[in-house]
């Protein structure tokens, strides 16, 4: 009785991932069929980043669909998304667009690209679980530009030590302090480095340096934390820069009712935005 239980529930395990992976792979193609439709190959990068954006509009927020005690393995999941699968999926799918790869290996591809140091999946730790050490690293390989000091930011004081200092907050990092180590050493790299900030107070004045379709990492005051949240710039009709995002638990793929600005100001913990901008990638 016992081997059949073990038996039946290995066979819904598979049966689950393979139903997850269908539906996945539905989306990613409905996406695509959008930007065939739209032509959106044709357009800038920004403009088509706003687009795929836009279409997961009403997606449910789902938090943690990345972590699990496995190994490290490349986790897609698009019928619930956070504010950095969200992002990561989007730019993602518009890279694939550029590209004229529009198929479901192509988008697994580039998701590994953006989500791993150097673009490769080598264990938990190659993960880029920073955003500032995301920002960083897609930066030396031509992804993203970081804009924020361009844009008159300010240097932003980034001594990281969150997952370290907090590893029960992860389940790869429970009672696992070999790994603990190695993320406080590439804490200690990020912390080396030079950020630039644009401060809350200063955002309304310097917006007009922000294009739709920037990314937008929301800097926080918890200590240990550099960024608390991410999302997608985008300009109504009335040119109000406001933010394209995946909020928080119970809520759905939204534009932020308030302007950007005021968005960031609405909640005490968020100081301030970093602010990259995709290049359009080249086969």
């Amino acid at each position: 009785m016992k081997n059949l239980l073990i038996s039946f529930l290995l066979f819904t395990s598979i049966q689950f991932a393979q139903n997850n992976e269908v539906k996945n792979q539905e989306i990613c193609e409905s996406k695509f069929d959008f930007a065939i439709n739209e032509n959106l190959s044709e357009k800038p990068i920004n403009e088509v980043i706003v687009e795929i954006g836009k279409s997961f509009l009403g997606t449910d927020y789902e938090a943690f669909t990345l972590e699990n005690k496995e190994n490290e393995k490349l986790i897609v999941k698009l019928d619930g998304l956070d504010c950095y699968t969200f992002l990561e999926a989007t730019l993602a799918l518009s890279r694939c667009v550029k590209l004229n790869q529009t198929d479901f290996d192509s988008f697994l591809r580039q998701i590994e690209i953006l989500r791993y140091r150097g673009g490769k999946l080598e264990g938990y730790v190659s993960r880029l679980h920073y955003f500032s050490d995301w920002i960083y690293d897609n930066e030396l390989r031509n992804i993203l530009i970081d804009k924020t000091k361009e844009c008159g930011g300010e240097l932003y004081s980034n001594q990281v030590n969150f997952m370290s200092t907090h590893p029960e907050f992860y389940q790869q990092l429970k009672d696992r302090p070999e790994i603990v180590a190695e993320i406080s050493l590439i804490e200690k790299s990020i912390s080396t480095r030079n950020y630039y900030y644009i401060a809350q107070e200063n955002i309304d004045q310097l917006s007009e340096c922000i294009q739709s379709g920037d990314l937008i990492g929301i800097t926080s005051s918890i200590p240990g934390l550099d960024i608390a949240h991410t999302g997608i710039a985008i300009r109504d009709n009335q040119n109000i820069l406001r933010l394209l995002h995946a909020p928080n638990k119970g809520q759905k793929v939204q534009i932020s009712k308030l302007s950007l600005a005021d968005y960031i100001k609405s909640n005490s913990k968020q100081t301030g935005i970093i602010l990259s901008r995709a290049v359009s990638p080249s086969e």
